[in-house]
């Protein structure tokens, strides 16, 4: 059976990393845009992180610019905008496509696992949001869906 942890992203400077690192915790993947309405959102995904991490949270976050163009820059304006803006403390993965055929492979196992409203595996837009818990089981939040109003599922996640 295949889970996040098997999977291999690219960081953002390009280098390959397994997710097996993050085997056990409980992980927010989310994938992200600097020019989006939502993107204040970073500020309340780093307020989880600072929440949770000790408790084994982690919030890892892909850049995307398949919606409205959102996400122009390349890795270091991507990451040089979440530090300056909002400290990001968290992995910034390399930018990826969430949707269509060069969809990234975790992404499409995410909406597979975690299909949206009415069964549609389609992400619709930035800051889509799935939580993984420790034992592999996967959680899908809207955009609109707060980072604020997902803690009450990452504490039952912690124990």
């Amino acid at each position: 059976m295949t889970r996040v942890y098997d999977f291999t992203v690219k960081t953002g400077n390009g280098k390959a990393q397994s997710l097996s690192k993050y085997r056990g915790q409980t992980l927010l993947i989310v994938n992200t845009a600097s020019q989006c309405g939502f993107t204040p959102q970073y500020e309340g995904l780093q307020a989880l992180r600072d929440a949770y991490h000790a408790r084994g949270f982690e919030v890892l976050a892909f850049p995307c610019n398949q919606f409205g163009a959102q996400e122009p820059g390349d890795a270091h304006a991507i990451a040089q905008f979440c530090d300056l803006n909002y400290h990001i403390q968290f992995p910034v993965f390399a930018k990826i496509d969430v949707n269509g055929e060069g969809a990234e492979p975790l992404f499409q196992f995410l909406k597979r696992a975690a299909p949206g409203l009415l069964g549609s595996e389609a992400i619709k837009w930035n800051f889509t949001k799935f939580l993984v818990t420790p034992d592999g089981k996967v959680k899908r939040f809207a955009p609109q869906d707060t980072p604020a109003s997902i803690a009450p599922d990452i504490e039952r996640s912690l124990g």
